[in-house]
């Protein structure tokens, strides 16, 4: 026995073929548990912080995403939807936010486009009423349900309507303005649903 040949290149093969499958072995295991740091679907439905980028929604259009179970709205407005705004207030319930609704939305956002930046609604995409749906009709052209439409949003199931801020009009079942969510900006492109900005109360 003591002359038998070592096989380096066997040995090599084998240690090499050991530390791969160890290797493996190690990953297989930390996957599943670096997986169980994210939050789960109940806690994503209970309130966890939603992020969202915004860098191909195209003026005028909308997007929604989930938060809390909760459909939210995200819209990018167009500058002629800006400047229609100040024209509705005459036409809605609490156009300032003050009222009825002043706990519809956070204090930096109790303004006339109910938002941080003026450009971008994010809001929860139910009807103040009895919880339906709204659908968005960003167009400003004459409705039939509203011959001086300009823009906004109309709930199918018991007419309310709604601005492109979601002011609610008058003369319609929804007795409030729709809710902003809290949210902030974490850059010009992404927004995060469900965190108050740095500082607001």
């Amino acid at each position: 026995m003591a002359n038998e040949v070592v096989d380096h290149g066997r040995r090599r093969f084998l240690t090499t073929a050991t530390a791969v499958v160890g290797g493996l072995g190690i990953v297989s295991a930390a996957v599943p548990f670096i997986k169980s740091w994210e939050p789960s679907a109940r806690a994503k439905a209970a309130g966890a912080p939603v992020t969202q980028s915004l860098s191909k929604i195209e003026p005028g259009q909308q997007l929604i995403v989930g938060w809390r179970s909760l459909p939210v709205f995200i819209v990018n407005r167009t500058k002629p939807q800006l400047d229609a705004l100040p024209g509705q207030n005459g036409r809605l319930v609490d156009p300032k936010s003050d009222g009825s609704s002043a706990e519809q939305q956070p204090k930096y956002a109790q303004n006339e486009t109910r938002s941080i930046k003026p450009e971008w609604l994010v809001m929860i995409g139910i009807c103040t009423h009895l919880g339906c749906v709204p659908g968005y009709v960003g167009e400003m052209k004459p409705e039939p349900f509203d011959p001086n439409w300009q823009g906004g949003y109309y709930c199918p199931c018991h007419h309310s309507r709604y601005d492109m801020a979601g002011r609610v009009y008058q003369g319609v079942p929804a007795p409030k303005n729709m809710q902003i969510p809290p949210y902030h900006f974490i850059d010009d492109t992404t927004i995060q649903i469900g965190v108050d900005p740095q500082g607001a109360a």
